[in-house]
């Protein structure tokens, strides 16, 4: 049996992943999971799953859930329980689902004990793609992308030469407002923007998914995991989200993996890979779809995407300074204390006020990524 650790177990990749590990018991162990603060879900895992280890959120949670849990299970807290999840334990692999900058340590930390890493959480390679991918390649470590679009070229390339890659397209939904324009946007509510016409996920992406930075930071993460120039990263309005991404090769045959919209599938076949096995998820029919669109990536419609490319060009922290400015601005939108064009805004306005820094340390990372947090929360 694979042993598996979930770092964001109540979260919706989490949650999916468990939901694959329950179709196949006798395949998986779940070795530990790392939950924020929803203990009733995170409970309800433990007595399910059978983890040896947990951690939560904040010391105070630990001491709650003690006395729930069965003896014999380890807990643990905060982000030094996300590294002890991360790497402590017997996981042969570890599902990196929590949100944000906060899974680059446990990332860092699970490579370094020798797991394969099967990666939800794009902004570890966003903030820090350079050491990750170098630790990655020292310790003999797979990086297997669940995103879905990741997955998408991931599987495309399997057998492939990479040298014969002319160029790969991530396909975007639109998100919540791909109908809406600029001036539409101006009174857009939080309830709004958690609509996404599609997928089913967290608020955080959504909001991302809507102001199109999600799609800026897969292409981030696009160049560190496949090792292509920006330049050969395309982005391609697709509303239906059937062809999650394609690749094109130096022939012009072009290779595309298609399906219906379910993120268990990507889990999946990062958890069983190289093997493929029966999927929970809908089987498409094409003819059911009916046709397929697509639209050319608008980049004044969707400035973020641009900013977040040209951040990625520019390597070092400024590909740092632009996930931290949008994770706090997109955390003050949800919390109604902007508008949703403001977040665009407030990132624009870090980027102009930060001094990039080139082939930056950790110690560099966690600095910018502090700094600029303090930044953002300020305008």
């Amino acid at each position: 049996m694979k042993k598996i650790s979930i770092l964001g177990s109540t979260g919706s990749i989490g949650t999916q992943t468990l939901d694959v590990v329950a179709m196949h018991p006798e395949s998986f162990e779940i070795e530990g999971l790392a939950a924020g603060s929803n203990i009733a879900l995170l409970l309800e895992q433990v007595r399910r799953f059978k983890p040896r280890r947990v951690s939560v959120a904040t010391k105070e949670l630990a001491a709650e859930i003690r006395a729930s849990l069965p003896s014999g299970i380890e807990v643990f807290s905060g982000n030094e329980g996300l590294v002890e999840i991360a790497a402590g334990g017997d996981a042969e692999m570890v599902v990196t689902a929590v949100m944000g900058s906060v899974g680059l340590q446990s990332t860092l930390a699970a490579i370094e004990a020798g797991r394969h890493i099967g990666l939800a959480n794009k902004e570890t390679l966003v903030t820090a793609g350079h050491l990750v991918k170098a630790l990655a390649v020292r310790k003999g470590v797979k990086l297997l992308p669940v995103d879905s679009e990741h997955s998408a070229i991931f599987q495309c390339m399997n057998g492939e030469n990479r040298e014969d890659v002319a160029s790969i397209t991530i396909t975007a939904s639109g998100g919540s407002f791909r109908d809406y324009t600029r001036d539409q946007l101006k009174n857009v509510t939080v309830e709004d923007a958690l609509r996404h016409p599609n997928w089913s996920m967290g608020a955080k992406i959504t909001i991302d998914s809507a102001t199109m930075v999600n799609k800026g930071l897969e292409v981030i993460e696009a160049h560190w995991l496949f090792g292509l120039s920006y330049e050969q990263i395309n982005v391609l309005l697709h509303p239906e989200s059937i062809i999650h991404s394609y690749v094109e090769f130096r022939d012009c045959s072009i290779i595309a993996q298609l399906g219906t919209p379910d993120m268990r599938v990507p889990i999946q076949y990062a958890l069983t890979y190289p093997e493929r096995w029966e999927s929970p998820a809908q089987r498409l029919s094409l003819a059911e779809v009916g046709r397929l669109t697509f639209r050319e990536m608008d980049y004044e419609r969707y400035p973020a995407l641009r900013l977040a490319i040209d951040c990625g060009k520019a390597g070092g922290t400024a590909t740092t300074a632009f996930n931290a400015a949008n994770e706090i601005a997109v955390a003050r939108f949800l919390r109604g204390e902007i508008p949703f064009l403001r977040i665009e805004e407030i990132i624009s306005e870090v980027l102009q006020r930060h001094i990039n820094s080139g082939s930056p340390d950790l110690e560099q990372i966690e600095f910018t990524d502090r700094t600029v947090r303090e930044l953002a929360s300020s305008l």
